[in-house]
């Protein structure tokens, strides 16, 4: 019996994950906006960091359809919601107006409220949380590229079936996780690295490969997990190294870093963060839902999150068209690092 998914909100993350799951025969239907989907009338090309690539056809009698309504989202056995944080409730609605009750809805977005948005939403349906670890980077019209790597989580659920199933037949690795809420902790830790790199103007590749913007970093994450710890909110292990251990190692010397990079975590010279992406576009950015959860973490526990919290006024003044080409050095003057 084929699956039949739908993705509510195709870009990039989408878009990748909608082709690839084509390839091992399920039926797509990506959903979105017109401008994305019309330059997929030629096909829909994925590339992966590990050299594989794969193209799909798009069309009425593909695997792959295109719609721009959400009435198209109507008997699929699983929907994916794909789109940005602060359209989250946007999306639920729209879905609610059409999914019957007890449809499947995961939420595939970054943030740790994305599931509950849409549970709030969407009353009656089954909505699973799940976290994408990996960039994708749209690298012409059509064509999308895995720059990063990992395996999709999701949680550990009987409606997860039919993407389980789809991952498994396109050989994309995910895994079922009872501990969803710790994983998109871990993830939004991970993810403090997204206004820095925004704020870089650099591949994350070579933003990484400096120790200034390691520095920036590894102070996000400490005051982070600092924070998280006297919450008792537990945070996942989603790499080879724990997470208490990664602002130590973020700071050691680059030939270290560049050594133990290339055993953790594979990051094609292309990549930049969804933030990037972002600003580029002139898009509002997703810093409310990484930076702005730290700060209103911090004010709920009564403590304090100033190095957060000057990367949240950072990325909002660059959004208003401030700074995207920080050094290190200036980086880590602006947060007070000494």
């Amino acid at each position: 019996m084929t699956i039949r998914i739908a993705i509510f909100g195709a870009g990039a993350i989408g878009c990748w994950v909608g082709g690839r799951l084509a390839t091992g025969g399920t039926e797509v239907t990506l959903i979105g906006r017109a401008r994305v989907l019309d330059e997929l009338v030629g096909g829909l090309r994925t590339t992966d960091i590990d050299g594989g690539e794969a193209m799909v056809e798009v069309g009425a009698l593909s695997p792959v359809r295109t719609a721009t309504e959400p009435e198209a989202a109507v008997g699929a056995d699983l929907v994916l919601v794909t789109v940005k944080s602060a359209q989250t409730a946007d999306a639920g609605e729209a879905l609610a107006r059409v999914l019957p009750d007890g449809a499947a809805v995961v939420s595939l977005q970054n943030g740790v409220r994305n599931a509950d948005a849409l549970r709030a939403t969407l009353p009656g349906r089954r909505v699973l949380a799940a976290m994408v670890p990996f960039n994708v980077v749209r690298r012409g019209p059509g064509a999308y590229h895995r720059a990063t790597s990992g395996p999709l989580r999701i949680d550990d659920d009987p409606a997860a079936a039919p993407l389980l199933e789809a991952c498994r037949a396109a050989a994309l690795p995910i895994e079922p996780r009872r501990d969803m809420a710790a994983v998109q902790w871990a993830k939004l830790v991970l993810n403090l690295n997204n206004a820095i790199n925004a704020l870089s103007g650099l591949p994350l590749a070579e933003e990484l490969a400096r120790r200034p913007f390691r520095r920036c970093l590894a102070a996000a994450q400490r005051e982070a997990l600092g924070l998280l710890a006297r919450a008792q909110l537990p945070v996942a292990e989603l790499t080879k190294i724990r997470p208490h251990w990664m602002p130590a190692l973020l700071v050691l010397p680059d030939f270290v870093m560049k050594l133990l990079r290339k055993r953790v975590f594979a990051i094609d010279p292309e990549a930049r963060s969804s933030m990037w992406d972002d600003l580029e576009a002139g898009r509002p950015t997703e810093i409310d839902q990484l930076q702005g959860e730290i700060v209103a973490l911090a004010r709920r526990i009564g403590g304090a999150a100033p190095i957060n919290g000057a990367l949240l006024e950072l990325v909002r003044a660059a959004e208003a068209g401030g700074r995207r080409d920080f050094s290190g050095e200036e980086l880590a003057a602006a947060l007070g690092l000494p």
